[in-house]
């Protein structure tokens, strides 16, 4: 899919009331992009990978928006396709294809007539720097392959983490080699969570071991499992796009698809799902969520666990940390609380079943 870019060269001081104008005029979303470093604060909870560099702080930010061009008869079928959706029960609304942003040619020189407009307007009461408006085109891929200059191999343990594009560095060719390409699901390994349940995982997996990987992502975690020896693992997501990643993750590490299903589902409150999956069926069930998310699943994983089966959790910041707790305590009679670990800002909890 290829989307047009629009990016407005203004000042940071014009960026907020910039973006509010342009929600007013009925677009969804748009890209901030200035030079301001970001606080210890503001990078608190932050639940990526990467952060990119940026340059010393001149005053200037650019707001971009997206947008995608169809022709009438296009829109309309987009339309009428997500309609029919919407008024299926069995639809699950997130999966609905995009009709934000979508404009025919007309539509959109109206837009953009109305944002030069907008523009003009805001130059009465503040300084809007350049305010000038650059057009490119940018396709879904390029969003997922512009991060990929800051993602390198880096260690955890004996483990090395590594990009599928990049090689093994001379130095680690001893280690015990993990390939991901993160695709559209994210999810490198680098992020302080993701790292705390790799630990975990290679203090406590038994070969052979089955493994639930709920919230798999780019499926990392699944094959760390695999790598250290489990014998099969059962991921789930809620993006569609993770079932993709974990194909081309397991090929890129050689790994047949076989050891590891990977369905699009919710654990939380699905008792087929779960049923699926196969109760009392697993050694370990690692979820790198959220705190939130690993609090309901305090409640909906322990059937999914043999007896003394290992509840490997993540996602969770410092400031969250006794909800999480508390949330196993209220379910005393199913866990254990074994560790808690911590990692920077970001917390590990692993429990039991009794």
């Amino acid at each position: 899919m290829i989307w047009r870019k629009f990016t407005i060269h203004t000042t940071t001081e014009a960026e907020d009331i910039l973006s509010a104008n342009l929600a007013e005029l009925g677009i969804d979303g748009v890209q901030i992009e200035d030079r301001i470093p970001l606080s210890e604060e503001d990078t608190k909870g932050m639940f990526i990978d990467i952060l990119p560099e940026i340059g010393p702080d001149d005053g200037t930010a650019e707001v971009s928006f997206y947008v995608e061009v169809l022709d009438p008869e296009q829109k309309q079928d987009r339309l009428t396709k997500v309609q029919k959706m919407m008024e299926d029960p069995a639809v699950d609304a997130s999966y609905m294809p995009n009709t934000s942003n979508v404009y025919t040619p007309q539509e959109l020189k109206k837009l953009l007539q109305e944002v030069q407009e907008t523009l003009d307007e805001m130059k009465q009461y503040v300084d809007i720097g350049l305010g000038t408006i650059d057009t490119s085109d940018t396709e879904d891929k390029d969003w997922i392959n512009n991060w990929k200059t800051f993602f390198h191999p880096f260690t955890v343990g004996d483990l090395l983490i590594k990009p599928t594009w990049e090689a093994v560095p001379e130095e680690d060719r001893d280690k015990l080699v993990i390939a991901i390409d993160p695709g559209t699901a994210f999810g490198t390994g680098m992020h302080e969570t993701t790292q705390l349940c790799i630990r975990q995982l290679q203090k406590y997996m038994q070969a052979g071991d089955e493994i639930a990987d709920i919230g798999t992502g780019s499926g990392i975690l699944g094959i760390t499992a695999l790598k250290l020896g489990a014998g099969h693992v059962y991921g789930t997501d809620l993006d569609e796009e993770a079932v993709p990643a974990v194909r081309d993750n397991l090929q890129a590490n050689e790994l047949p698809e076989s050891c590891f299903d990977m369905v699009v589902a919710n654990v939380i409150g699905d008792e087929d799902i779960k049923t699926r999956m196969g109760l009392g069926k697993y050694d370990i069930v690692v979820a790198n969520i959220l705190a939130p998310v690993i609090v309901l699943l305090t409640a909906e994983v322990g059937p999914l666990l043999k007896k003394g089966g290992l509840f490997i959790t993540s996602g969770i910041l410092d400031q969250r940390e006794a909800e999480v707790l508390e949330a196993f305590r209220q379910h005393e009679d199913i866990w254990e609380v074994l560790e808690v670990n911590h990692q920077g800002e970001w917390v590990n909890v692993t429990a039991r079943r009794k």
